[in-house]
């Protein structure tokens, strides 16, 4: 059985190489945590590709909210995701709704389709749906889609621990649109991971938590390290 992943956020190649040492599986690259995560900018990524051998998820997302700003937001979404596209990045985090607050699956199928035949992850938008089921059922056909990262909650595992439980149960039962892994992040601590594992999570997403002194210090690789031994002892 292969180990659980651990996604670790990097803003930087110094974050980068400290969350690989920790024993980080894949790193989200972003830019901005301010906004909860936009689009890095290319020297970021290239830096921090040269800078690590594990896996990079790029976030896709060019302001703060899950709206995309219309047809000019996806035509500069599109083209910054083929731009990164061309300088090696191949793994990417994004997440639209529009204004029912459900999927934006027109914006999602143009943005997937600048990368097409990359894996990527719908981030916490979903934790922001009307409708979670329905948005999964959207999504369900989605071509690369494999990993909702999702707090169960707006406002944090805790809050949406037992929704992540009962999402863990049709994961493991393969539901339809229930197929992507589940990967937990957002306010999760390691109280939570025993319980999430005994669930059948298998990933887990840190980015604070990496961080003990704040967003302003770069991540600490013991404290990734603290998260690795937690999650294999589980």
């Amino acid at each position: 059985m292969s180990r659980p992943i651990l996604e670790v956020i990097a803003l930087s190649a110094e974050d980068a190489a400290a969350a690989e040492a920790g024993g980080a599986d894949r790193l989200e690259v972003v830019a901005d945590m301010a906004a909860d995560g936009l689009t890095p900018a290319l020297e970021t990524f290239t830096a921090i590709r040269a800078a690590v051998a594990i896996p990079l998820r790029v976030m896709l997302r060019l302001a703060d909210g899950f709206r995309t700003g219309g047809d000019t937001g996806v035509a500069a979404l599109r083209e910054r995701a083929r731009t990164l596209r061309a300088e090696g990045a191949d793994e990417f985090v994004l997440g639209f709704l529009d204004d029912s607050g459900q999927a934006d699956l027109r914006a999602v199928e143009a943005v997937t389709d600048a990368v097409a035949g990359c894996p990527w992850t719908f981030h916490r938008a979903i934790d922001r749906a009307a409708d979670r089921d329905a948005l999964r059922k959207q999504l369900a056909e989605a071509p690369g889609l494999d990993t909702y990262l999702t707090a169960g909650s707006p406002d944090g595992v805790t809050d949406g621990y037992d929704v992540l439980l009962a999402e863990a149960a049709r994961t493991t039962a393969k539901e339809p649109g229930y197929r992507p892994r589940l990967m937990v992040g957002g306010g999760l601590t390691l109280s939570h991971v025993p319980g999430l594992s005994r669930a059948g999570i298998t990933a887990f997403h840190i980015g604070g938590a990496a961080r003990p002194q704040g967003w302003d210090t770069p991540v600490d690789p013991a404290a990734v390290r603290a998260w690795r031994e937690a999650l294999d002892g589980a």
